[in-house]
């Protein structure tokens, strides 16, 4: 497993990813997120999200994070939501992988947070096309 630091800037934010990414280590790409202020998403990740990136950050939500703190993965989700080539990236998810957005905001549905509302995910839910 790879251990990983909050990267200073968007280059070296790239580079973690691109290494989480190729080893599809969603361990720690959930450790990543967790020391990421989420906030940071959309200047860290530049012009450079593309559906595989977008996939592990899903994926490693879903999977590490949505159950502990529901609230950072309804933050994460929201500002990836504003990263540059989201749309585009989003336009290109295959069914299946649409169905695995879907499962995370199922379960942050299922979960309570006081850093969003029902009302929230619904409104996030269009961004993401669902």
């Amino acid at each position: 497993k790879l251990r990983v630091s909050e990267p200073p800037n968007a280059y070296d934010f790239g580079q973690i990813v691109n290494a989480l990414n190729a080893n599809k280590d969603k361990a720690a790409c959930a450790d990543l997120l967790t020391i990421t202020d989420p906030k940071t998403l959309p200047v860290l990740l530049s012009n450079k999200l593309e559906g595989e990136i977008l996939l592990i950050f899903i994926q490693s939500l879903e999977h590490y994070i949505a159950g502990k703190d529901p609230g950072l993965a309804y933050q994460h989700l929201f500002y990836l939501s504003k990263a540059e080539r989201f749309k585009v990236v989003l336009a290109l998810l295959s069914k299946n992988e649409k169905e695995e957005v879907q499962h995370l905001f199922d379960l942050l549905t299922e979960s309570h947070s006081d850093q969003y509302s029902l009302e929230d995910l619904e409104s996030l839910k269009k961004f993401y096309e669902l």
